[in-house]
């Protein structure tokens, strides 16, 4: 189980930012080469990246790449540039249907082989961001193996939507959509940016929201908000107290031979088990919530 609670936004064409943004330690970084990057600067970002997913400080940190469109002018020299310089997910904007995401898995797999890398090592991610995606976000997320996760982006989408950003009404079906395509095909959902730094209030009572809906992370563009969301989704130091009983009793069981766990009396069955084993992850990665 892979811990992506936080995926930092860093514009592609920040040399300074590329250069240093490991520190932060997020649990992943994602190079964006679309939105964040003036027309002027695609090709001068497409170099930045490439380097930078070759420095050694970012071996222990997921990479995450979002490229431009493939439609656009861009979009097949940015994947040809990141997938030969080793990036470990490749972010598709603009998903809309289940086809996007096979041209994309088509793409790499055709740049792997020309380049060596091994067939299926390239992990993709696709970002829904208008109301078909959300509408296909199903079949998106069932769409190739390759997935880890699907993402709501949340500016697209509510222009889309013929409104605009306000206190989580206006997201609350996409994201319940698009979380249950993600957990039905057994991936994970990430949420959408939250664009002002400075709430911090706001920002934690939108964590909150979207921890209790159960998405997996958040996407971020500031690093000051690493630290509230990993604090936001740490355990308790009851729950992590439950989830090592939970472990003992299932780790009992298996050593016994028993086909049951029970804890206190009360039968324990593998979602529990499997939701004990990312409490005490999620503590591992940063403690208890303080």
């Amino acid at each position: 189980m892979k811990l992506r609670r936080s995926m930092l936004f860093l514009p592609g064409a920040n040399a300074a930012m590329l250069s240093t943004a490991f520190v932060y330690k997020p649990d992943s970084i994602m190079f964006d080469l679309e939105d964040a990057v003036s027309l002027r600067e695609k090709d001068a970002a497409r170099l930045l990246v490439f380097h930078a997913l070759q420095n050694p400080a970012y071996r222990d940190i997921e990479t995450v790449v979002r490229i431009n469109p493939l439609n656009t002018p861009f979009g097949l020299d940015d994947l040809e540039a990141v997938v030969r310089a080793g990036v470990d997910v490749v972010r598709l904007p603009k998903t809309d249907s289940a086809e996007d995401v096979w041209q994309l898995e088509k793409e790499v797999e055709r740049i792997e082989r020309a380049g060596g890398r091994e067939v299926g090592s390239t992990r993709l991610m696709a970002a829904i961001e208008s109301a078909s995606g959300v509408v296909n976000a199903l079949s998106i997320a069932k769409a190739s193996p390759r997935l880890i996760g699907i993402a709501l982006a949340g500016f697209d989408y509510v222009m889309d939507m013929q409104t605009e950003r306000g206190d989580g009404t206006e997201l609350f079906y996409a994201r319940c959509a698009v979380l249950h395509a993600a957990r039905a095909a057994g991936i994970d959902a990430f949420d959408v940016v939250y664009s002002d730094v400075n709430d911090e209030e706001g920002f934690l009572r939108e964590v909150e929201l979207i921890k209790r809906l159960g998405f997996n992370g958040k996407s971020l563009i500031n690093p000051r908000q690493i630290e509230l969301l990993h604090n936001a989704y740490a355990p308790t130091e009851e729950e992590v107290e439950y989830a090592g009983r939970v472990i003992a009793a299932a780790e009992a069981a298996e050593r016994d031979g028993l086909g049951v766990i029970a804890l206190n009396g009360k039968m324990i069955d593998a979602p529990i088990v499997n939701h004990a084993r990312r409490t005490l992850q999620r503590a591992q990665a940063s403690g208890t919530r303080q």
